[in-house]
């Protein structure tokens, strides 16, 4: 049986266009294929950008391994909490920064850099770490925040 002539058409904006689909795009309206990929939230972020955006990462990842190694030494319950705390922030922060797991890596990797470096001691027998409990609760609770936050889902924003 043929449809009778009389039957509605689906309008374009209802029907799913193939060409636009894993793109971000306003609502009616299909991405461009120029424009630059969008994140999460819908705002156009560049290549460029992102690659930027890992580079202040590993940066800050470094940083932070470096002031929680000597945190968690100095003050041992409060500052491994303080420190393990400061290391969820970040990798949580780059998650939502770049949108994307890269973004925990970059992290992450700052991070590890710094504490394995730190862990090494100087041929005098000095170094940040020394080898108790609080350092391994560090290294590996650090790892295993990482893992956690590399492994969230990022759920879509309601509606405004």
């Amino acid at each position: 049986m043929s449809p009778s002539p009389s039957s509605p058409k689906p309008s374009p904006d209802s029907s799913p266009d193939p060409s636009s689909r894993g793109r971000a795009a306003s609502p009616g309206r299909p991405a461009a294929p120029d424009r630059p990929a969008a994140a999460s939230d819908g705002f156009p972020v560049s290549r460029t950008a992102r690659y930027v955006w890992y580079g202040i990462l590993f940066v800050l990842g470094a940083l932070v391994g470096a002031a929680g190694a000597l945190v968690q030494a100095a003050w041992l319950p409060a500052g491994l909490l303080l420190a393990l705390l400061a290391t969820g922030g970040l990798f949580y922060g780059g998650l939502r920064a770049t949108g994307t797991q890269a973004g925990v890596a970059a992290a992450g990797g700052g991070w590890l850099l710094a504490v394995v470096l730190l862990s090494f001691g100087r041929p005098e027998g000095d170094g940040v770490f020394g080898g108790g409990v609080g350092e391994l609760l560090f290294l590996f609770g650090g790892m295993g925040v990482a893992v956690m936050c590399a492994t969230l889902v990022r759920l879509p924003r309601p509606p405004r």
